[in-house]
Protein backbone atom coordinates (compact mmCIF):
# COMPACT_ATOMS: atom_id res chain seq x y z
CA UNK A 1 0.00 0.00 0.00
CA UNK A 2 3.05 2.22 1.13
CA UNK A 3 4.22 1.80 -2.33
CA UNK A 4 0.73 2.25 -4.49
CA UNK A 5 0.53 5.49 -1.94
CA UNK A 6 4.31 6.60 -3.19
CA UNK A 7 3.68 6.32 -6.88
CA UNK A 8 0.58 8.28 -6.69
CA UNK A 9 2.01 10.93 -4.92
CA UNK A 10 5.53 10.97 -7.06
CA UNK A 11 3.13 11.01 -10.22
CA UNK A 12 0.77 13.38 -9.31
CA UNK A 13 3.98 16.16 -8.05
CA UNK A 14 5.26 15.15 -11.83
CA UNK A 15 2.62 16.44 -13.18
CA UNK A 16 2.06 19.43 -11.46
CA UNK A 17 5.67 20.22 -12.05
CA UNK A 18 4.68 19.90 -16.01
CA UNK A 19 2.16 21.83 -15.61
CA UNK A 20 4.21 24.94 -16.16
CA UNK A 21 4.57 24.35 -19.65
CA UNK A 22 1.04 25.72 -20.04
CA UNK A 23 1.61 28.30 -17.43
CA UNK A 24 2.34 29.31 -13.90
CA UNK A 25 -0.23 28.19 -11.78
CA UNK A 26 -1.04 26.98 -7.53
CA UNK A 27 -0.13 23.04 -8.62
CA UNK A 28 3.24 24.43 -9.84
CA UNK A 29 3.64 26.87 -6.95
CA UNK A 30 2.96 23.84 -4.46
CA UNK A 31 5.12 21.19 -6.08
CA UNK A 32 7.78 24.04 -6.26
CA UNK A 33 7.75 25.60 -2.44
CA UNK A 34 7.20 21.43 -1.26
CA UNK A 35 10.66 20.35 -3.03
CA UNK A 36 12.22 23.35 -1.78
CA UNK A 37 11.04 22.99 1.96
CA UNK A 38 12.14 19.19 1.77
CA UNK A 39 15.47 19.59 0.00
CA UNK A 40 16.02 22.29 3.00
CA UNK A 41 15.20 20.09 5.63
CA UNK A 42 17.17 17.32 4.34
CA UNK A 43 20.09 19.18 4.04
CA UNK A 44 19.73 20.35 7.45
CA UNK A 45 19.51 17.22 8.61
CA UNK A 46 21.92 15.67 6.55
CA UNK A 47 24.36 18.80 7.79
CA UNK A 48 23.82 17.74 11.75
CA UNK A 49 24.13 14.14 11.09
CA UNK A 50 26.88 14.18 8.45
CA UNK A 51 29.24 17.31 9.68
CA UNK A 52 28.29 18.62 13.04
CA UNK A 53 27.78 14.86 14.85
CA UNK A 54 30.86 13.54 13.95
CA UNK A 55 33.05 16.30 13.40
CA UNK A 56 32.63 18.54 16.75
CA UNK A 57 30.13 16.29 18.82
CA UNK A 58 31.75 12.63 19.09
CA UNK A 59 35.21 14.37 19.24
CA UNK A 60 34.12 16.17 22.54
CA UNK A 61 32.76 13.44 23.89
CA UNK A 62 35.90 11.68 23.38
CA UNK A 63 37.80 13.87 25.08
CA UNK A 64 39.32 16.22 21.96
CA UNK A 65 38.09 19.43 23.74
CA UNK A 66 39.69 22.04 21.55
CA UNK A 67 36.51 20.66 19.18
CA UNK A 68 34.30 23.46 21.17
CA UNK A 69 36.08 26.49 19.53
CA UNK A 70 34.38 25.29 15.87
CA UNK A 71 31.09 24.46 18.06
CA UNK A 72 31.54 28.47 19.36
CA UNK A 73 32.30 29.95 15.72
CA UNK A 74 29.49 28.03 14.43
CA UNK A 75 27.59 30.07 17.11
CA UNK A 76 29.16 33.23 16.14
CA UNK A 77 27.97 32.79 12.19
CA UNK A 78 24.32 32.33 13.29
CA UNK A 79 24.52 35.95 15.34
CA UNK A 80 23.87 37.17 11.55
CA UNK A 81 20.27 36.68 12.44
CA UNK A 82 19.95 39.92 15.05
CA UNK A 83 20.89 42.93 14.19
CA UNK A 84 22.02 44.24 17.30
CA UNK A 85 25.15 41.96 17.54
CA UNK A 86 25.59 40.55 14.08
CA UNK A 87 29.50 41.97 13.87
CA UNK A 88 30.29 39.37 16.37
CA UNK A 89 29.36 36.87 13.31
CA UNK A 90 32.40 38.69 11.36
CA UNK A 91 35.31 37.13 13.38
CA UNK A 92 33.91 33.62 12.75
CA UNK A 93 33.07 35.02 8.76
CA UNK A 94 36.57 36.27 8.68
CA UNK A 95 38.31 33.34 10.17
CA UNK A 96 37.19 30.90 8.06
CA UNK A 97 37.62 32.75 4.70
CA UNK A 98 40.95 33.44 5.71
CA UNK A 99 41.65 29.57 6.33
CA UNK A 100 39.74 28.60 3.92
CA UNK A 101 42.10 31.08 1.11
CA UNK A 102 45.11 29.90 2.43
CA UNK A 103 44.25 26.26 2.24
CA UNK A 104 42.73 26.71 -1.64
CA UNK A 105 45.85 28.63 -2.82
CA UNK A 106 48.14 25.60 -2.51
CA UNK A 107 45.22 23.61 -3.68
CA UNK A 108 44.60 25.53 -6.87
CA UNK A 109 47.96 26.23 -7.57
CA UNK A 110 48.36 22.44 -7.82
CA UNK A 111 44.94 21.16 -9.68
CA UNK A 112 44.19 24.29 -11.98
CA UNK A 113 47.92 25.26 -12.56
CA UNK A 114 50.91 22.81 -11.82
CA UNK A 115 48.76 19.60 -13.33
CA UNK A 116 47.05 21.78 -16.08
CA UNK A 117 50.56 22.98 -17.38
CA UNK A 118 52.34 18.95 -16.97
CA UNK A 119 49.33 17.90 -18.96
CA UNK A 120 49.93 20.18 -21.53
CA UNK A 121 53.54 19.09 -22.03
CA UNK A 122 53.28 16.58 -24.40
CA UNK A 123 55.08 15.43 -27.32
CA UNK A 124 54.37 16.37 -30.65
CA UNK A 125 53.90 12.40 -31.34
CA UNK A 126 50.10 12.28 -32.00
CA UNK A 127 47.20 14.35 -33.46
CA UNK A 128 45.74 14.56 -30.48
CA UNK A 129 48.60 15.62 -28.40
CA UNK A 130 49.23 18.64 -31.25
CA UNK A 131 45.56 19.55 -31.08
CA UNK A 132 45.78 19.86 -27.76
CA UNK A 133 48.43 21.84 -27.24
CA UNK A 134 47.54 24.23 -29.79
CA UNK A 135 43.81 24.32 -28.59
CA UNK A 136 45.68 25.72 -24.79
CA UNK A 137 48.15 28.17 -26.84
CA UNK A 138 45.75 29.85 -29.22
CA UNK A 139 43.02 30.15 -26.30
CA UNK A 140 45.73 31.52 -24.19
CA UNK A 141 46.57 34.16 -26.99
CA UNK A 142 42.73 35.08 -27.02
CA UNK A 143 42.88 35.79 -23.34
CA UNK A 144 45.95 37.84 -23.79
CA UNK A 145 44.85 41.67 -24.12
CA UNK A 146 48.03 43.52 -23.83
CA UNK A 147 48.81 43.57 -27.06
CA UNK A 148 46.01 43.95 -30.07
CA UNK A 149 44.94 41.19 -31.87
CA UNK A 150 46.04 41.46 -35.39
CA UNK A 151 48.36 39.67 -37.86
CA UNK A 152 50.05 36.49 -36.89
CA UNK A 153 48.37 37.09 -33.48
CA UNK A 154 45.06 37.86 -34.23
CA UNK A 155 44.89 34.83 -36.28
CA UNK A 156 46.03 32.73 -33.77
CA UNK A 157 43.32 34.57 -31.27
CA UNK A 158 40.54 33.89 -34.17
CA UNK A 159 41.68 29.90 -33.75
CA UNK A 160 41.22 30.28 -30.18
CA UNK A 161 38.07 31.04 -30.33
CA UNK A 162 36.98 28.25 -32.41
CA UNK A 163 38.44 25.89 -30.07
CA UNK A 164 36.57 27.75 -26.84
CA UNK A 165 33.65 28.03 -29.13
CA UNK A 166 34.01 24.19 -29.72
CA UNK A 167 34.80 23.53 -25.89
CA UNK A 168 31.59 25.20 -24.55
CA UNK A 169 29.48 23.86 -26.98
CA UNK A 170 30.33 20.44 -26.06
CA UNK A 171 29.59 20.97 -22.05
CA UNK A 172 26.32 22.50 -23.26
CA UNK A 173 25.26 19.56 -25.27
CA UNK A 174 26.71 17.63 -22.16
CA UNK A 175 24.26 20.08 -19.56
CA UNK A 176 21.34 19.54 -22.48
CA UNK A 177 21.81 15.69 -22.69
CA UNK A 178 22.01 15.29 -18.54
CA UNK A 179 18.88 17.20 -18.66
CA UNK A 180 17.32 15.29 -21.25
CA UNK A 181 17.69 11.91 -19.65
CA UNK A 182 16.64 13.59 -16.76
CA UNK A 183 13.26 14.40 -18.91
CA UNK A 184 13.31 10.64 -19.75
CA UNK A 185 13.42 9.05 -16.58
CA UNK A 186 10.20 10.89 -15.82
CA UNK A 187 8.58 10.20 -18.82
CA UNK A 188 9.49 6.36 -17.81
CA UNK A 189 8.04 6.93 -14.35
CA UNK A 190 4.47 8.14 -15.72
CA UNK A 191 4.50 5.22 -18.17
CA UNK A 192 4.77 2.93 -15.43
CA UNK A 193 2.46 4.87 -13.65
CA UNK A 194 -0.37 4.73 -16.44
CA UNK A 195 0.32 1.02 -16.98
CA UNK A 196 -0.31 0.59 -12.85
CA UNK A 197 -3.65 2.63 -13.62
CA UNK A 198 -4.68 0.51 -16.51
CA UNK A 199 -3.63 -2.87 -15.12
CA UNK A 200 -6.71 -1.96 -12.38
CA UNK A 201 -8.98 -1.68 -14.96
CA UNK A 202 -8.52 -4.46 -16.70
Amino acid sequence: MATILGAWIAAALTLFIFSFLYKDNPFYKFAEHLFVGVSAGYAVVAGVRRVIIPNMVEPVLQGDYIYIVSGIMGLMMLTRIFPKISWISRWAIAFTVGVGSGYSIITYLHSNALDQVKATLLPFSSFNNILLIVGVLTGLIYFFFSKEHKGIFGGAAKVGIWFLMVAFGASFGYTVMARISLLIGRMSFLGEWLGLIAGWFS
